[in-house]
Order: C-alpha cells, then sequence, then structure tokens
C-alpha cells in the first residue's frame, strides 16, 4: 500500500496489524499517526509504547501481549524498531503473536527502512497476511511538485509551477524541510495564490540567514551566535512573525517533551513522536537540562507579547522580544 491509500483504507475499518516501514520520517510519523487517530475514534482509548532498542526485552512485548486477555479494555500496542530489524528472538516474538492473535488489540510497528532480505523474511510475510503493510518513499522529481502542491492546498495557499519549482529546488527532497517552508509562507502571507516573487524572497532569505539557525543557537546557549544570526535575519528583511513562529514552535515542543519525559516515557520514544531525529537528539537534551517548565513557560509569555508588538496591539520593538526569546531558550 502507498502512503496516500491509507486514509481511505482506515475509513474502511481497522486490521489488527499495521507495519510501517521506511526511512523518510514526515511521511512515516504522519502515517502511524493516522492509524492511531482511527483507532482513538474506534475506541481503542489505552496505548502501550514499545521501543526496541539495546535495553529493550521481548519477552517483555510477549509478557505486554499476555496481560491484555486480562483486560477487556481495547488496546494499542505502539511497537518502534528504529532499524527494521528485529533480530531472531524478535521475529519469533512477533510470528507467535500474529498465531494468537489478542482480540480488542491493534499492533502497529513504526520500522525503519526494511532491506531486501527483510522484506521477504517470515517475520514479514506472516505480518503482512495478517494485517496491513506499507512502505514510504523519498520523494523526488514530480511526486515532490505534486506532494508539496497538496500540502500547499491543506494551508489554502497555491501558486504556479514555476513556485512549487523553487520549493522543491530549495528543499531537495526533504519533505520536513518543504514543511517548514510552507508553514513560513503560510505564517507570512496567509491563505491565498503566491507569486513566484513572493516564494523566491522568503526562499532566498532562508538560505542565507534561515530562522533555524537562530534556534539552534539558542539551544546551544551561543549568545554571541544569538545575537550575529539575528541581526544577519532583521537586515536581510526575514519579516518578523516567521522567526516569532520558528521560536515559539520550538518553545511548545520542548515543553511537551519535557511534559512526557516527566512523566516517565521513553526518551526514545519521545523524541521519534515529536521527529525529533539523531541529529538534533544532544541539542535538544542540552536545552532540556538546563531549562525548567518555568523557564520555558516564561518564553512563551514573551512570545504572546511579541506577537501583540507584532500587530501593532501593543508597545515596544519586536525584535528586541524576540531576542529576549532567543536569550531565554538559551539559558541567559
Amino acid at each position: 500500500m502507498k502512503a496516500e491509500q491509507l486514509p481511505a483504507t482506515l475509513t474502511r475499518g481497522l486490521a489488527p496489524i499495521y507495519l510501517l516501514s521506511g526511512d523518510e520520517p514526515l511521511q512515516l510519523g504522519e502515517a502511524a499517526d493516522a492509524v492511531r487517530q482511527a483507532a482513538y475514534k474506534a475506541g481503542y482509548e489505552n496505548r502501550k509504547i514499545l521501543t526496541v532498542d539495546a535495553k529493550f526485552s521481548w519477552v517483555d512485548f510477549l509478557q505486554e501481549i499476555d496481560s491484555i486477555s486480562i483486560f477487556s479494555d481495547k488496546k494499542i500496542i505502539d511497537l518502534r524498531l528504529p532499524t527494521g530489524k528485529p533480530g531472531m528472538e524478535g521475529s519469533k516474538a512477533l510470528i507467535r503473536y500474529c498465531e494468537r492473535l489478542p482480540e480488542d488489540t491493534l499492533l502497529l510497528i513504526s520500522a525503519g527502512k526494511l532491506d531486501k532480505s527483510a522484506k521477504k523474511s517470515k517475520w514479514v510475510t506472516t505480518l503482512e497476511k495478517q494485517g496491513v503493510a506499507l512502505q514510504v518513499w523519498p520523494l523526488d522529481g514530480t511526486d515532490l511538485v505534486q506532494w508539496i502542491q497538496q500540502r500547499m492546498q491543506r494551508r489554502g495557499l497555491s501558486t504556479d509551477k514555476q513556485g512549487l519549482g523553487v520549493i522543491a529546488l530549495r528543499v531537495e527532497g526533504n519533505l520536513l524541510a518543504a514543511h517548514q517552508e510552507i508553514e513560513k509562507l503560510y505564517v507570512l502571507y496567509g491563505q491565498g495564490v503566491l507569486t513566484v516573487e513572493q516564494i523566491t524572497q522568503v526562499v532566498a532569505d532562508a538560505s542565507r540567514y534561515d530562522v533555524f539557525n537562530l534556534v539552534n543557537a539558542a539551544l546551544t546557549g551561543r549568545v554571541d551566535r544569538i545575537n550575529k544570526t539575528l541581526t544577519g535575519i532583521q537586515q536581510e528583511g526575514i519579516a518578523a512573525p516567521i522567526v516569532l513562529w520558528a521560536l515559539a514552535r520550538e518553545i511548545r515542543s520542548l515543553i511537551s517533551i519535557q511534559q512526557q519525559l516527566d512523566a516517565g516515557q521513553p526518551r526514545n520514544s519521545v523524541f521519534m513522536r515529536h521527529q525529533v531525529w539523531d541529529k538534533r537528539q544532544k541539542l535538544v537534551s542540552h536545552a532540556l537540562s538546563k531549562l525548567t517548565r518555568q523557564d520555558l513557560m516564561g518564553a512563551l509569555l514573551i512570545a504572546v507579547k511579541t506577537d501583540r508588538q507584532i500587530k501593532g496591539e501593543q508597545e515596544g520593538d519586536c525584535w528586541e522580544s524576540l531576542l529576549e526569546i532567543s536569550l531565554m531558550l538559551a539559558g541567559n
């Protein structure tokens, strides 16, 4: 099954097993979200997240399944398999699960890219017979352009082929980057038809002084880099709402991550859910180690004030407030 076929399939009823795999994180995450949302609507209100890492035990997986039979509540087993390789013990456990499917249980497996041998393995073919298998692929060429067009339409945005091409060229197949570009365009221009000039201006600015470089500088606590980057952003003419959007988005993400970690949820699972991949995990962990909940809520309040300043509803320089938010994220 292709990713775009999943929503229609879910409306026709749920399968007992969903195996989602691939190395394109945005599509994989959104497919898993779609399955979870459909399951919640069908009454699967409980969810157990299991991440297969160095500390994981497949015995725990089987015990979790056995415990389900004692209770009648519908439950989702959200199994994360980053490597796409369960190993011999895991393969046997998954096959065993399929041989005695528990009632009122949905198994959702999110896996990394499956190689050729894995696709032909017994554990994969057994899962496919009992449920739904979906593999996501990186997009390029016309597929990427079509995806960008559809994602813009969700935001009430549209442009011509040349405008779509500008975005496609900028993101180079990175769908997370494409999503961020579209969000910035929406924040800056709102709904409507965008010209090539409008898109080019935002994309060109981003290529020189990307607002996400400001966020990263703040998370690392580099005050000198914060000042230099924010000054460069302002001089290049990037709109203040885009800068605020990027900072506020990061603050809300950190608050959510912190809440889930405090609740005892596994760090790898929380990071995956918030699309914090390998390159940013150290950065986010460093920020969380120095920022309290009070710090983050304070930064969010300044963001609200900044929004009013941008709209002319409150006195003050919005760029000074953006600097204040950045320094707060830096722990200063």
